[in-house]
């Protein structure tokens, strides 16, 4: 086995390699889980707890309606929910048809959305009941044929229940009437109460999961995911965390949408590999709904993106120390640069660890994380896990190995990596060469392998754990009537880590920022909307008029310098 640098600062006791992995799928892996404790809760919602032989049932029963719905292996299933229940069970039940899941960003708009949905295929969505009349504005201009309705207070406690139907139901567009040739998800629950699993042959080779990224130019890709895959990321990922994390006892709380790697292969696949129950946050922006969570289920682990923890730092219950989240004996921060004083601040109120973490959704949670009871170096994003390599290459040719401390585009392998962008090869050769997936990123690994990011060789934007890319917006500017010309790109944000930020050129008619914020909200999900807007007469170009997007971020980069040091 080859040597590597970052082995010498693993804990005590890491595996330098988890190989041979099983050949076994996540649904494997959750039977592992029933057979030992059936009644031991799989999921927590709101107060509800649903046991792993609730799950089993309600994923045989998608899985049977699916099937009488004429879903067959190797067809794409999209859902449009948030972390409630039925994310979960229904990616059970889709895996047990053989068909591959396809979770999308519900708060995609409707060009987003369409876009997706023909990027993958899909003929089946199963979305919650507020995006049913969005998804059926779009559904003769996509392949889609059957939408199956999902209600949030279907595992809701009773009292919730009751209050929910009461006041918040029709308020909030909960309660729709469905058109004939839809179903709802309830009902094919109700009808397959009974049903047994599908006999159907899942391998770990096939296609298990399809998660939208931003992909090589901006335009929406799907990356695909094998079910063997899932695995690899779940053991890596709770092996890396054995010194905190205990199997069956620990409870994994999920603020992390599962549209999002994150919180679809981090959250789910570690804690069905690892027999821990999740704890649901169905919106991680209503902070006082999550605070009771973590006081009512006591999470012991949290992954988010560190703008959370810093919210969570601020909340007045945790401030005040009316609420306790001293259950939590681990944080794993990702999406953007952790700042040395939150960690600080978190792991000074829990008495926990606070962790960095680096990984793609091309890369499937092919993941680098700081050692859990090692060294930490601020700036560092920390180690590559057990079976993933890390390189870095020279930017022109990609192709010349770099030694320790010197800078060059970063490169991985490991076993879970996606298999390429679905029905994209030319997308799919330029992201993975020889087995490699060079990650657009730039940065070096240190003599004892710890990575650092210095910037991207993309022009990608990462907000707050999201991806936005620049031309998408700049796009949606200029076809404004009052827009000549525009510039968007990512500054340092003290909050986001990084924001988007738009120069903008008018052409000669009034216009304010707002007004531009507004018409950007109805083409683009809300993160991408740029959160400054500062107006110019002109804008830096080349002498063959390409724009030059680096001298506003150097002058960007200069102004923050100064106020730091002021």
């Amino acid at each position: 086995m080859e040597e590597h640098l970052w082995f010498k600062s693993y804990d005590a006791g890491m595996p330098h390699t988890l190989e041979p992995y099983p050949q076994k799928t996540l649904v494997d892996c959750f039977y592992d889980s029933l057979r030992q404790r059936p009644d031991n809760p799989m999921v927590l919602f709101q107060g509800t707890s649903v046991s792993y032989k609730e799950i089993e049932r309600l994923s045989n029963s998608v899985a049977a309606g699916l099937i009488a719905q004429g879903v067959k292996k190797g067809d794409r299933v999209s859902m449009l929910l948030p972390n409630c229940p039925q994310v979960v069970f229904c990616h059970l039940g889709i895996w047990k048809t053989g068909a591959i899941a396809s979770p999308i960003n519900p708060l995609y708009t409707k060009s987003e959305l369409e876009r997706s949905f023909n990027e993958c295929g899909a003929e089946v969505v199963i979305c919650l009941t507020p995006f049913y009349k969005m998804v059926k504005e779009i559904q003769p201009r996509t392949r889609i044929r059957l939408v199956i309705t999902a209600n949030i207070k279907d595992f809701l406690p009773w009292h919730m229940r009751m209050l929910f139907t009461l006041l918040r139901e029709k308020q909030q567009g909960h309660r729709i009437r469905i058109r004939q040739d839809d179903l709802r998800l309830e009902d094919i629950i109700r009808r397959f109460r009974n049903a047994e699993r599908p006999a159907i042959s899942v391998q770990p080779d096939d296609h298990a999961l399809l998660l939208f990224s931003g992909g090589t130019t901006g335009t929406t890709e799907a990356a695909v995911g094998l079910h063997r895959g899932l695995v690899a990321a779940g053991m890596q990922l709770s092996t890396w965390f054995k010194p905190l994390l205990v199997p069956w006892d620990d409870v994994i709380m999920a603020p992390v949408p599962m549209f999002h790697v994150f919180g679809n292969v981090a959250l789910m696949a570690t804690s069905i590999v690892n027999h821990n129950t999740i704890s649901l946050v169905p919106n991680p922006r209503d902070l006082n709904d999550m605070v009771k969570a973590i006081k009512r289920d006591k999470p012991a682990f949290i992954p988010g993106v560190p703008t959370l923890f810093l919210a969570l730092l601020n909340h007045p219950h945790v401030k005040s120390g009316k609420v306790n989240i001293k259950s939590v004996k681990l944080c794993v921060a990702g999406g953007s640069a952790l700042l040395a004083e939150i960690k600080h601040r978190f792991e000074a109120v829990t008495g926990g660890k606070m962790v960095e973490g680096y990984a793609l959704t091309e890369s499937m949670l092919g993941c680098v994380a700081t050692p859990v009871m090692g060294k930490y170096k601020e700036g560092a994003v920390g180690c590559p896990l057990p079976d993933v390599i890390i390189r870095i290459v020279d930017t022109e040719t990609g192709t010349r190995v770099l030694k320790a401390g010197q800078s060059g585009e970063i490169i991985m392998k490991a076993p879970q990596i996606m298999q390429g962008y679905w029905q994209r090869p030319k997308e799919t050769a330029d992201m993975i060469r020889d087995g490699w997936l060079y990650t657009g990123d730039v940065g070096y690994l240190d003599e004892d392998g710890y990575l650092y990011i210095q910037s991207r060789k993309k022009e990608v934007i990462k907000c707050g754990g999201f991806q936005v890319w620049p031309r998408q917006v700049e796009e949606v500017l200029t076809s404004h009537p009052a827009v000549t010309d525009v510039i968007v790109a990512g500054i340092p944000d003290p909050y986001q880590g990084e924001a988007v930020k738009a120069w903008v050129v008018l052409d000669g008619i009034p216009c304010t920022a707002q007004e531009l914020r507004a018409y950007c909200r109805d083409k683009l999900t809300g993160y991408k909307v740029p959160r400054y807007i500062e107006f110019r007469d002109a804008l830096p170009k080349s002498a063959v008029g390409k724009h030059l997007s680096r001298i506003l971020i150097e002058e960007e980069l200069a102004k923050s310098a100064e106020i730091k040091h002021s």
